[in-house]
């Protein structure tokens, strides 16, 4: 059973795409590039941009490594096709051999944060080319528990699903008309065969966003109170390290204190 969604999703996706209509016109850029990878966050943030700028101002890129899924770039063209946008297909396989000759069981987890990292680079050197800004696609969920690359797919301009859980993102997706395959197949980031999100995370995407509704947004910090709420004990404890652990993927790199004033984000000068 879906999970329901916390926040009115109309209301989202009219909140989501004036903030994508005003980001765009506050660069002074033409438009948005973003990395279509056949799954469902990568759809929903394409249509997203889509609502707010038109498909003109949206540019695709298909990022496939060598032993990527066949389903995940059929289901990246369906997207953009689906959408109407501009699109390229760019083979990252050159780039990861030249620094991963042979891909070992060892090797396989540094090479998935390599292609991250690969893909990213790309879009922001796309996004040099054509004057656009890069669109994140990372959901709530993931960023809670930093179940991203640091500088990889973590890295964009601007977010327009940052603040829905995965949960929400997959209802989103059915108000989009995203292709049912997309919305239906287990969520991965297709880094290696047969890898999916909810095996190595150990949870369930509607368990996570659960735990993540009562820990996060509602402030519950009871290991008994969440347990006799129905919440196996093993995924309280697998949720909470992973909010922890990875807390710093959430921020800036640190920098060393040494009572300075914070740099402004913005400075006005007077007369």
């Amino acid at each position: 059973m879906e999970a329901r969604p916390e926040i009115d999703l109309d209301r989202a996706v009219t909140t989501i795409t004036r903030f994508l209509t005003g980001k765009l016109l506050q660069s002074g850029l033409d438009g948005y590039v973003v990395g279509v990878s056949g799954g469902l966050d990568s759809a929903v943030a394409a249509a997203l941009a889509v609502a707010a700028v038109g498909p003109d101002k949206v540019l695709g890129l298909l990022l496939p490594y060598r032993t990527s899924s066949a389903e995940s770039l059929h289901d990246a063209r369906l997207m953009v096709e689906r959408l109407g946008i501009p699109h390229r297909v760019i083979d990252i396989s050159p780039m990861i051999d030249a620094y991963y000759p042979r891909i070992t069981d060892e090797l396989k987890r540094r090479a998935g944060n390599k292609m991250a990292r690969e893909r990213m680079a790309i879009l922001f050197d796309v996004a040099l080319e054509t004057s656009r800004l890069v669109l994140g696609t990372g959901n709530r969920s993931e960023i809670a528990l930093g179940y991203t690359t640091w500088h990889g797919d973590s890295a964009c301009s601007v977010n327009p699903i940052g603040e829905l859980y995965k949960t929400e993102v997959r209802l989103l997706a059915r108000k989009l008309a995203v292709p049912e395959p997309i919305i239906a197949k287990p969520p991965t980031a297709d880094l290696w065969k047969d890898q999916t999100d909810e095996g190595e995370i150990g949870v369930t995407y509607p368990q996570i966003d659960r735990l993540l509704a009562r820990i996060v947004d509602q402030g519950v910090r009871s290991m008994s109170q969440l347990a006799a709420e129905g919440f196996p004990p093993t995924e309280i404890s697998r949720v909470v390290s992973l909010l922890n652990r990875n807390a710093f993927k959430r921020a800036l790199p640190e920098v060393a204190p040494l009572q300075r004033k914070p740099i402004p984000a913005n400075v006005q000068l007077s007369e």
